[in-house]
C-alpha cells in the first residue's frame, strides 16, 4: 500500500507554472521488503499533483522515513522543476491524485500487505500526518472528497483537521465527533480557505 512518509511544511516551493507546491515524500513496499520511494508536489490551490518517478529504493521503513527527512529544500526544488518538465514517466500536464487516492508510479503487487491499524488515540491523530491533501481531492469535486473522507479511520480525519487547522483541538473536542461530524469540518474549512 502506497503511503505518505513525510510531508515538507516549510515554505512552500514554486514551479515555473506559477503555483506553489507541497512536497510529499511517498514510498510503496515491494515483495522483496524494500521500499519504493518518490515524491508528489500538491498544488497548494488543490489544482493538480505532480509526481516523479522512483527517487530511491531503502531497505525498510525506517530507512525511507531517514532518506526523506535528510532531504533539503534545494534538492525538493531541483526535482520539483525536473517533474514538471520530464518527458518521461507522468505527463506533469495531467492532473492525478494523491497518493492515498490513487495508484503510485511505481510497480504495485497485488499481494500488498495491509496497512497496520493505527491506535485510536489524540497523540496517534496529533502525532501522525495525513497522508492526503483534501484540497487536491476537492477540486476532482465535494462528492469525491466527502466520499474518500468517510471511508478514512478517525484518527486519520483528526489528523487532516489538525494539519490543515481547520479547527483548534484546545477549542473543539474532536475526540467526542462522530466520523460525518469530522468529514463534515473538513469540508467546511476546505470551503471556506478556497472562498477566501
Amino acid at each position: 500500500m502506497a503511503r505518505v512518509v513525510w510531508i515538507y511544511r516549510g515554505a512552500p516551493l514554486r514551479a515555473s507554472d506559477g503555483r506553489l507546491y507541497t512536497a510529499h515524500a511517498c514510498g510503496r513496499q515491494r515483495e522483496d521488503i524494500a521500499w519504493d520511494a518518490w515524491f508528489e508536489f500538491v498544488a497548494l490551490d488543490g489544482s493538480r499533483v505532480v509526481s516523479t518517478e522512483r527517487e530511491t529504493i531503502q531497505p525498510g521503513l525506517a530507512e525511507l522515513v531517514d532518506w526523506a527527512a535528510e532531504t533539503s529544500s534545494a534538492y525538493l526544488r531541483d526535482v520539483l522543476e525536473r517533474a514538471m518538465t520530464s518527458s518521461g514517466g507522468l505527463d506533469p500536464s495531467v492532473t492525478r491524485p494523491a497518493v492515498l487516492f490513487g495508484p503510485a508510479l511505481t510497480e504495485t503487487s497485488s499481494k500488498e500487505p495491509a496497512a497496520p491499524e493505527p491506535s485510536d488515540t489524540r497523540s496517534e491523530s496529533s502525532e501522525r500526518p495525513p497522508v492526503a491533501n483534501p484540497f487536491a481531492v476537492y477540486a476532482q469535486g465535494e462528492g469525491v472528497l466527502r466520499g474518500q473522507l468517510v471511508a478514512l479511520p478517525p484518527w486519520h480525519l483528526r489528523a487532516v483537521i489538525i494539519a490543515y487547522d481547520f479547527a483548534d483541538p484546545s477549542d473543539v473536542d474532536l475526540e467526542a465527533l462522530t466520523i460525518p461530524e469530522l468529514v463534515e469540518l473538513i469540508i467546511r474549512g476546505v470551503r471556506a480557505r478556497l472562498a477566501a
